[in-house]
This record gives structure tokens, sequence and C-alpha cells, in this order.
């Protein structure tokens, strides 16, 4: 009992943000592709609004086709020049809580530092890939921050939306991320396209090649992102969301195929929510031709695994797919670990922490992995070999050794399984 209070007083100690850590920083043990790039990295907060769209949540009968502006907020993260004195360090701000007006999680701002330097110039005379990153139900655009500044050290431009009525800040009803997160994914990419172009006015104009881009989706964001690259949602599916409204979204519809984009060339999913609640039937998953990084915990006990994350592996069966599973791992495969704030609160500090992991220990395994996915489908880098592990024994199991898992080090590949498949 001791040793834990003594252990909470030294948390709380270090919880002022001068004295945290960054998130993302390497343990001794992290795998070779999680150490950051050699760019220096900038970062800004932009807001994108997307006029004129469908207001699911306050459809009706005497209401069937209500409308508003989607006001997205953008955390972008980029290749940058630092002026002289400038350092790589900015304080992110975020909330707790599981939505507005809960007293038994009220949302609550908590700080936390980065390796990024606010509103630095962008690097010159070159352009990098785009990753658009889109978070859980309910999240943020900063909770993947480990990862969002490594790949922009590395070269890309990474931007991160806030979905309304998604957030931890807004929560609103289920049936508005059912519908928007494909759209909100697909106007962020026509509008970081536009900035994008010379004579824009954006800093942006000229930085980044938004025809090489990459989606990374976290639960909800992942089913957001499967949705976007062709995984049609059922018929079934479709009444989910009133007035059926969510048939933009399905399988077969006109106006879905058409609204497929060539210039997505990648994706990785974290925990995707849909396939245990059968969002999706066998036709709609083969219609995805992306290639896609899974990653989850064999546990998870809100996407599912076997009847959920592992079913949505198995048969997106005309990609090329990978899937990475934690053993033992839940539901929080992708964010930062919690900040000493997530402690007062059991279900807040559950929604950051994993029960048998080390939150440090998943973010650098994923930055390793990640890093050689992206490279080789945007940047077409050969690091194959990084992503060529043995398959799994007869018996389930993997036994790993330094020798098969390129990039570990001794003794450090252990508590993975690797799957790969191609398409049919």
């Amino acid at each position: 009992m001791l040793g834990r209070m003594l252990m909470l007083v030294a948390a709380l100690v270090c919880g002022g943000v001068g004295a945290q850590e960054y998130y993302g920083d390497l343990r001794p043990d992290a795998p070779e592709l999680a150490a950051r790039g050699a760019l220096q990295v900038g970062v800004r907060t932009l807001v994108a609004e997307n006029k004129d769209q469908p207001d699911v949540l306050r459809y009706s009968a005497g209401q069937p086709d209500p409308r508003y502006t989607r006001k997205l907020t953008l955390e972008v993260w980029y290749p940058a020049r630092l002026a002289a004195g400038q350092a790589e360090h900015t304080v992110y701000t975020d909330v707790l809580g599981s939505g507005p007006n809960d007293p038994k999680r009220p949302n609550t701002p908590f700080q936390f530092n980065g390796r990024a330097a606010r509103d630095a110039a962008p690097a010159p005379g070159a352009r990098y890939p785009l990753v658009i990153v889109s978070h859980g139900y309910p999240g943020s655009r900063l909770q993947m921050s480990y990862l969002t500044e490594n790949l922009a050290s590395k070269g890309y431009v990474v931007v991160a939306i806030d979905h309304p009525e998604s957030t931890r800040a807004d929560k609103a009803g289920f049936a508005s991320t059912l519908l928007n997160r494909r759209l909100d994914d697909l106007f962020v990419l026509n509008t970081v396209a536009a900035w994008g172009q010379p004579g824009s006015g954006s800093f942006l104009a000229g930085l980044v090649d938004a025809d090489n881009t990459a989606l990374i989706g976290y639960s909800m964001g992942g089913y957001g992102a499967l949705n976007t690259v062709g995984a049609g949602v059922s018929a079934t599916a479709a009444a989910y969301v009133p007035g059926g409204k969510l048939a933009v979204n399905q399988h077969g519809n006109q106006q879905y195929e058409a609204a497929r984009d060539k210039r997505i060339k990648a994706l990785v999913a974290f925990a995707p929510w849909g396939g245990a609640h059968k969002v999706w039937d066998d036709t709609g998953l083969a219609a995805v031709r992306t290639p896609m990084l899974f990653i989850s915990g064999d546990q998870d006990d809100v996407a599912g695994y076997q009847d959920g994350v592992l079913q949505l592996f198995q048969k997106t069966i005309h990609a090329d797919r990978y899937l990475l599973t934690y053993i033992g791992g839940r539901h929080d495969s992708a964010p930062n670990p919690p900040s000493p704030a997530h402690w007062s609160n059991f279900d807040d500090f559950q929604s950051y922490a994993e029960p048998v992991w080390d939150s440090r220990r998943i973010n650098n395994i994923n930055q390793h992995f990640v890093t050689a996915f992206l490279a080789i489908q945007l940047k077409q880098q050969p690091l194959h070999s990084y992503l060529e592990l043995p398959p799994l024994q007869a018996d389930g199991t993997i036994r790993p050794d330094a020798g098969l898992w390129k990039g570990f080090p001794k003794r450090a590949a252990l508590g993975l399984e690797w799957r790969h498949l191609t398409p049919q």
C-alpha cells in the first residue's frame, strides 16, 4: 500500500507540464524504425468548414433534411525549418471525459508536451505525402501525437481531425459518427489538396502531395477509413441511421461507388470498429483494394477480435494486408499513454491505458511498423524486409528471435503476432 501511494505521489509531482516526458520518445527496447526521423517538425492548428451538410441528429419526420456547417478543427504536423532560438517544443491542451454534462467524467482540460515547434516555417524545397488521422468515439485530434510527430519527422504532412459530435468535448448521438467519418475524411483530403496548390495562400502550398495519401484511423476512425476506401456498409447497417441517411455510405450505392478516391494509397486501421457488429457483409469488404495494416489487441472488448478485427483482416480479400496483434491487449492499441491527469478517474485512465501492456512500448512498436508500411506504400522505399516476418506456427504462436524479427533488439519481439495475406 505504501509503495502504491509513493508511486502516485511521484506521478503527481511529475505532472507539471514542464516535467512531463515527450510521448513517443524511445524506450531502450524500441524497434529500429521507431526512431524519430531527420527532419524538424512544426505544428499548426487550422479550421475547415464543410457547409451544407446533413444534420442527422436533428432529423425528424417533420424535418427530413436538416442541414448545417461542420466545423472541423485540424492539427497539422509538417517538416519545418526552425528559426534561430526556436525549439521543437509545444504544449497541447486536450480534455478528459466522455462528452459534455457528465458529472462522473467532467470535461476537464489537461496538458502534455509535444516535440514540435508551434507555427514554425515549413521546410522548403520538397513535397511530402499526406497522412490523415481519424480518432475514436469519443477522442481527439491530439490522442496519437506520439505517432503524428514521428511521421512528420520522416517526411509526411500529417493532418489529424477533430470530428464534430465525436470528441470528448462535444460527444453527441452515435448516428453522426456513423454517417460523417467518411465524409469528413474526403472533405479534409480535398481541402488539404487545395491548400497544397501553388498560390493558395496557405503555408501548405507546394509542401503537401495529396496525390499520395494514407488514412490512419482508430476505432470509429478505423471504421470510417475502411468505409472511405471502399468497404460500403450493408443494407442492414444502413438502417442504423434515421431516415436512411447512411445509404450514402452503402455498398452498391452509385453515389458511394463514384466517390472512391484514387489518391488514397494506404490505410492503417487501429482496432477498427464494425466487424463484430455486422456493419459490413462479405461483398462490401471484398470491394476494398487499398493496402492495409491492421493493429489490434486479441482481447479487444470494444471492436472485438475473433469476430471483429480478425474477420475484417480475413475478408478484405482483394487487398494486400497485414495484421499486428498485441497478445493480451484490449482496445487501446493506438493512443498516447495516459497523462497524470487521467489517474484521478478510473474510466479516464482506462480510455488510454492497457491492462497488461506498457503504452510507451506499444507506441514504439506502432511507430516502427507504421513507418515501414507507409514508406513502402507512399514513398516506394525498400523496407519490405521489416514486414517479411515469420508466419504463425502450427499451434498458432510465433517464436521470434533477433534473427527473424528485423529491427527488434535481442529478446524484445515478444507478445506479438504477425500475419500477412496477399490479394486473391
